[in-house]
């Protein structure tokens, strides 16, 4: 299952960079929103994948998982999602002032590659 999960996490890394090196605002936005997604995967297979023990340490309870990796993963994606809608606004209020969603043309620069 771990390598099931690296994989579609290299998937997800990789589509993300590609996209985030694009030259469209609304791609750049949803690259950051695959990275973060990655990333979350990434902090859930690192800490540890299936097993039947509790997250809850109760009495009698020897074996129980370790819950700081979902725990954590929910905080970051209730972060990410501000962030995403944040990212939305902003490159909305460029699109509405400049027109375009093309970072080049944003910046001044007349290239057309």
């Amino acid at each position: 299952m771990e390598i099931l999960m690296s994989v579609l996490i290299g998937l997800l890394f990789f589509a993300a960079v590609y996209l985030m090196l694009s030259k469209s605002l609304l791609r750049i936005i949803v690259g950051t929103g695959l990275l973060s997604h990655g990333a979350h995967l990434l902090i859930l297979t690192m800490g540890g994948l299936g097993g039947e023990s509790p997250p809850v340490v109760a009495d009698g309870v020897t074996n129980y998982a370790d819950p700081l990796p979902q725990a954590l993963i929910l905080t970051a994606i209730v972060i990410s999602f501000g962030v995403t809608a944040f990212f939305l606004v902003i490159a909305y209020r460029a699109y509405q002032e400049l027109h375009t969603d093309d970072v080049n043309l944003m910046r001044g620069n007349e290239d057309h590659d």
